[in-house]
């Protein structure tokens, strides 16, 4: 982790800290440029770029149409002639007309001008779900992006990983897609400090620390994943839990590491369990590590069907209880 560490810090949440860390890229650098639907005036869906627009103007902090596909077009022309543009989608549930932008374009911009050109933007989306949103708003369709060769996929857990993430990936020459739990934007505060600092891509972080069981998860799955290895932890079972914070580049190196030391793994995310990232991570253990292996690997994920609306939503979300499932059965395998 590269910081720069200062003595004064805000108490913020997950959303304060995204509204900051954008606060400190504008200022330190002009190039940097903020772009969506009611981003500026109104300060976003979830008040993420609330006072930017006051503070930078509207050349800045731009509003821009309903057309998904048009933000991230624009930002790609942007960030082609030296601009450092974040475009916001309001949802991440509605960038899919964006979607051709982001993968026929943006992810292939250095590849097809053979290194001429790179594409420093940062994609913003709200992601998940657990707050009764409806239809479109609750989507955590990670995979998509990390499936793209030329992107950059980060979700920050943490307030403090928020800003530090952010302002790695505004910094990147590269296109990152940044994803926010929103469930988590105000679930709980941390010290954050005052001044620019950054969190290094491609690098996960060791929550707890653990030699029976690790647990891999990222985002809003991470505080109930930690619970879990709190709750089991009374039983003897001393569980890591691996906050992967990057999905792409992923931190192998650290997945390969813990699962060494333990031998036994549990992968926990929010997405369908087909073709979600748990697949990817097991499969990284088998090839890296199968000689370590002391139990099958479980996955505790969403289901494989359109994400429900209110009533059923807390049954489709992994909660503690069906990760502490999954921690003892593997720990009795």
């Amino acid at each position: 982790m590269s910081t720069e560490q200062q003595a004064e810090t805000q108490n913020l949440t997950l959303v304060q800290a995204v509204r900051d860390g954008l606060k400190g890229e504008m200022q330190r650098d002009d190039d940097v440029v903020v772009m969506g639907e009611d981003v500026g005036k109104n300060g976003g869906v979830f008040r993420a770029t609330e006072g930017l627009y006051e503070e930078f103007g509207d050349d800045r902090v731009i509003d821009t149409p309903l057309a998904e596909s048009g933000i991230i077009g624009t930002a790609v022309g942007m960030a082609a002639y030296g601009m450092r543009p974040v475009a916001e989608m309001q949802f991440s549930g509605f960038a899919y007309p964006g979607f051709d932008q982001i993968v026929s374009h943006a992810a292939r911009f250095r590849t097809r001008s053979r290194g001429r050109y790179n594409l420093p933007m940062v994609v913003r989306a709200p992601f998940g779900g657990g707050i009764r949103a409806p239809e479109h708003h609750s989507e955590s369709k990670e995979a998509f992006y990390t499936h793209e060769a030329g992107l950059k996929v980060a979700i920050p857990s943490t307030p403090y990983d928020a800003k530090g993430l952010l302002a790695a990936s505004i910094r990147d020459p590269d296109p990152v897609v940044f994803l926010e739990p929103k469930l988590i934007y105000r679930a709980f505060r941390e010290e954050v400090p005052d001044d620019p600092y950054t969190v290094e891509l491609g690098e996960a972080a060791v929550r707890r620390e653990g030699t029976d069981l690790s647990l891999f998860t990222w985002g809003a799955m991470t505080r109930p994943s930690v619970e879990a290895a709190e709750a089991v932890a009374d039983d003897g079972i001393d569980v890591e839990v691996v906050d992967m914070r990057t999905l792409s580049p992923m931190d192998t190196e650290t997945v390969v590491g813990s699962f060494k030391r333990t031998g036994r793994a549990v992968v926990v995310h929010e997405a369908p369990k087909t073709g979600g990232l748990a697949g990817e991570i097991t499969a990284t253990i088998q090839e890296e590590a199968l000689y370590y292996q002391e139990a099958p690997i479980e996955r505790v994920t969403g289901f494989d069907v359109p994400y429900p609306l209110y009533a059923t939503e807390d049954y489709y979300m992994p909660e503690d209880a069906r990760i502490e499932d999954a921690i003892r059965e593997v720990h009795e395998a």
